[in-house]
């Protein structure tokens, strides 16, 4: 297995009450090693020197480490390393702990002019900030500038979005987010209640709960078999009662943790007296072991390892955004469908403020209800007076109230929390772009620094080149739906801002979005040979048929019969016909000599708008109706438009005509299902997430049916 390189959730938190004991002590010097390994020099009365060392690079890890493991002093401090020492020379440190349940430490200096807390992250790229008493950032290692969160100086430090704490959940909560699940056991635990994959198996090993077991096939004997065994282990947390090990694997170190973990039973440990002693002693050996493998060449692996990490965990938070802003959605739509039971709830408490109870008594009260069988207090699940707040469980939903306002406000408050969620999904996109461009970089210099030191197997790319063509040429063949990994092939197109889609005769279409676009398409990309296609009804796309790309000559080119109905479908499909709920509507072709601005004397014509003359050529009664689906060769992209040229096109598809579920929902309902078809759900996220599904959806409400 692969050596530990980061410490958990699991490891700060016993952590952190260990380094408590070093509270008080003081701070003689700051030493900055690289660009990632802080060390602080403390004296301790009783301990004498403490050497706290907080590294955040590819290895990430925290502890108090022997003196001998230290590594000399560097030269000349940097302007970091010169800000802690001027800020915390002589100050004593008076607090150590865990951010929530998150892979940040906190350390709180205290000094007569001024307080300073530096917090350590753990997680992502790693980053140490400095915090002078009001939380604004004096100096950090990395600045950090995201829609989700600040970290440079001179703003206000931002924490990351809280995520629960696995050892502080009640049951009920528990209960809810694994019946809300829809995957197995062990990765529900993994990802809903952040434990990480190593702990939630270990969590069904210590409950004989099977891993792979299905939610569906899952009940309250697991669940609480689970709770318990957090539960338990939450309390030794809690109390100190630590029992480390560091696991060995053919001599050389592979784990350490605060318990000896079932997960890891049969393999060759070692035990310490306390955690940090542990942390100390794995580290350092780990530190060894990679210096026997020193190589002078760059190591273009690791630096293109360490971006595609960089990249897959970009990823996972895009997918956790889309997850987080469904849910609060569907938290808001509960409200609504349980409008009178919350309405209850709350007028109940509300009353009872007013009357002057406490929150503990109206906790009371409901739990009464509950054991006379009353629905409303029965969906109850608690109150939180600090916060103002009463936890209700909506069929199977536990939604979070704010007890002071109504249902509409409440459910309006979800709505905007999913908007602003949604909102930082687009600054997440945003990083991993930059990130794919410097994964490219990276690819870039090692082909250059292989073919400048005659690396044999640069010579080899035409061969590779040839059998990646002998590959394309089979993939018509390869059944992509159950294939475990799906390369991911994707390019940027002129027309990919624009609605469009191919024809089955290989012709683009392209059509507006709004009246700009419109103006555009016909102003910029309209061309001799073209057609020109629009829907009888108002308030449809211009829709172009492309007899050439924009960057060809012009050549007398005839477009065929299916692509101008196709095209007609289309321009019926994507405008008010739908919206209006109709199944067919009218439309008609034009030569690009019949289209102009220029209204007839005394007319007006809106933005948008163009005046056709002459004799128009009309499609009657095309059916409102688009497909929708995922193409995995040549590209591996979302495609969607009239079905009888998508589906011949895509792997696999979903048709939809106007009907009842929103936009964005209808969206959300038909990744969820091309998902599911996939045996790469992984590739499905990357290539055809709801956002982009939702560009090939018509403006209005819509039915989904299985092509």
């Amino acid at each position: 297995m692969d050596p530990k390189t980061e410490m958990t959730s699991v490891d700060l938190a016993a952590l952190a009450g260990e380094l408590s004991r070093y509270e008080g002590a003081k701070v003689d010097k700051v030493y900055l090693y690289g660009d990632d390994l802080v060390r602080f020099k403390l004296r301790d009365y009783d301990r004498g020197r403490v050497e706290l060392l907080v590294e955040t690079g590819d290895v990430k890890r925290c502890h108090v480490a022997d003196p001998a493991h230290v590594p000399d002093a560097p030269g000349r401090p940097p302007e970091f390393a010169k800000t802690l020492r001027s800020r915390l020379a002589g100050g004593e440190l008076a607090d150590v702990a865990q951010y929530e349940f998150d892979r940040i430490l906190t350390f709180d200096f205290e000094r007569p002019d001024a307080n300073t807390t530096v917090v350590a992250e753990l997680f992502g790229e790693g980053n140490v900030a400095v915090l002078d008493e009001t939380g604004e950032v004096q100096r950090s290692l990395e600045t950090v500038r995201l829609k989700s969160r600040t970290v440079a100086p001179g703003s206000r430090y931002e924490y990351p979005q809280s995520r629960i704490n696995p050892f502080d959940v009640r049951y009920e909560v528990l209960e809810a987010r694994m019946e809300e699940s829809d995957t197995d056991v062990v990765r529900t635990l993994a990802t809903q209640l952040n434990m990480g994959g190593l702990y939630a198996e270990e969590f069904c090993t210590r409950a004989g709960v099977e891993k792979a077991l299905d939610i569906a096939d899952a009940g309250e004997a697991q669940y609480r078999a689970i709770y318990d065994a957090i539960r338990r282990m939450g309390e030794r947390l809690r109390s100190g009662d630590l029992d480390p090990r560091v696991y060995l694997e053919d001599g050389a170190v592979v784990d350490v943790t605060p318990f000896p973990l079932e997960e890891r039973e049969g393999m060759e440990s070692e035990a310490y007296d306390d955690f940090n002693a542990a942390l100390d002693a794995y580290f350092h050996r780990l530190d060894l072991t990679e210096d026997e493998e020193v190589d002078d060449s760059p190591d273009f692996e690791a630096e293109i390892a360490k971006k595609q990490r960089i990249i897959d965990q970009q990823e996972g938070a895009i997918d956790d955004f889309e997850e987080r802003a469904e849910a609060e959605r569907e938290k808001a739509e509960a409200v609504y469908a349980h409008y009178d039971l919350v309405a209850d709830v709350l007028s109940t408490i509300q009353a009872a403020r007013e009357e002057g109870r406490g929150w503990e008594e109206i906790d009371e009260t409901f739990l009464e209800g509950a054991d006379r069988g009353i629905p409303e207090a029965e969906a109850v699940r608690g109150v939180d007076g600090s916060e103002g707040t009463v936890d209700v469980d909506l069929d199977g939903t536990v939604v979070t109230l704010d007890a002071a306002t109504g249902p509409e406000k409440n459910a309006d408050r979800l709505y905007t929390e999913a908007k602003r969620i949604e909102e930082k999904k687009e600054g997440a996109l945003a990083a991993i772009e930059n990130t794919r461009e410097e994964l490219a970089a990276v690819k870039q210099r090692r082909e250059e620094w292989e073919a400048a030191d005659g690396d044999p197997d640069a010579e080899g790319g035409d061969e590779e080149a040839d059998a990646d063509g002998d590959e394309d040429d089979e993939h018509a063949d390869v059944d992509w739906l159950s294939r475990p990994s799906i390369p991911v092939r994707q390019q940027d197109h002129w027309y990919d801002r624009f609605r469009w889609f191919e024809t089955s005769d290989g012709f683009l279409v392209i059509g507006g979005r709004n009246a700009d676009q419109n103006e555009e398409l016909v102003k910029n990309y309209m061309e001799g040979r073209d057609l020109f296609c629009h829907a009888q009804a108002h308030g449809g796309p211009v829709t172009i048929v492309k007899a050439t790309d924009p960057s060809e000559a012009a050549r007398d080119v005839t477009i065929p019969e299916q692509s101008r109905e196709e095209a007609a479908q289309f321009a019926v499909s994507y405008s008010s016909v739908w919206k209006d709920g109709r199944g067919a509507g009218d439309a008609y072709v034009v030569t690009p000599d019949q289209v102009s601005k220029t209204p007839e004397s005394g007319e007006y014509i809106e933005k948008g708008g163009f005046v056709i003359r002459g004799e128009r050529d009309y499609y009657r009664d095309m059916p409102a109706e688009v497909a929708v689906g995922v193409q995995v060769d040549p590209e591996t992209r979302v495609i969607g438009g009239p079905p009888s040229a998508i589906e011949e096109r895509a792997e696999t598809t979903i048709r939809l005509t106007p009907g009842r579920f929103a936009q964005n929902d209808a969206a959300m309902k038909c990744y969820r299902e091309l998902k599911s078809r996939f045996a790469d759900q992984g590739f499905v996220r990357k290539v055809a997430s709801a956002d982009r599904i939702q560009e090939f959806l018509p403006p209005g409400e819509s039915d989904i049916h299985e092509a």
